[in-house]
């Protein structure tokens, strides 16, 4: 696994650059086949900040920690990520018959989201694309919280159709179908 560590507002020294990868690199053990994560070390006032963006084939895992110390921060991001992998390797496992979570990202299929043109009034600041995989209700819950989104859009597996799951102010979620009368 390559790391991308970049700096914001902050001078990526050799010592920070090597701690990042000796921590990061310990996630090889539970993922394969992953090119590239990205590192974005950043100071906001007093805080030191840490992102991860780890892509594995329709999977995103994704953790942020702040602290008062840059390394601190990289042990608490390195810790997150590896509860969130340990969270949902049984959720993985079970929906994906036994397969593993490494198997499992690499069975997963890849599709282009087309994006519509939104009217001039409303200005688009950003734009994302991502591949939407087939997968059921369970499973896209599982990604939007890895992401810590408060929705997700995905191929559902069961209907071929895109849908939506979102976090309900309740604590619940609601699922989206399309409905082309």
């Amino acid at each position: 696994m390559r790391l991308e560590v970049r700096g914001k507002n902050i001078e990526v020294t050799d010592a920070l650059r090597e701690y990042a990868t000796k921590r990061l690199s310990k996630l090889e053990r539970y993922i394969d086949d992953v090119k590239v994560a990205q590192v974005t070390l950043s100071v906001e006032g007093e805080d030191h900040k840490v992102e991860v963006t780890i892509p594995l084939n329709g999977v995103i895992l994704r953790g942020e920690e702040t602290n008062e110390d840059m390394y601190t921060a990289i042990d608490m991001v390195e810790e997150k990520l590896e509860k969130q992998i340990d969270k949902y390797k049984t959720r993985l496992y079970r929906s994906h018959r036994a397969a593993g979570l490494k198997q499992a990202i690499q069975e997963e299929a890849k599709k282009e989201l087309a994006q519509e043109e939104a009217p001039e009034k409303f200005k688009i600041v950003r734009t994302k694309r991502f591949a939407l995989k087939p997968m059921d209700e369970e499973e896209a819950i599982m990604q939007m919280n890895l992401l810590g989104h408060n929705f997700f859009v995905f191929h559902n597996a069961e209907t071929e159709e895109v849908n939506v799951v979102y976090k309900r102010k309740d604590g619940n979620y609601g699922l989206i179908e399309p409905d082309f009368d």
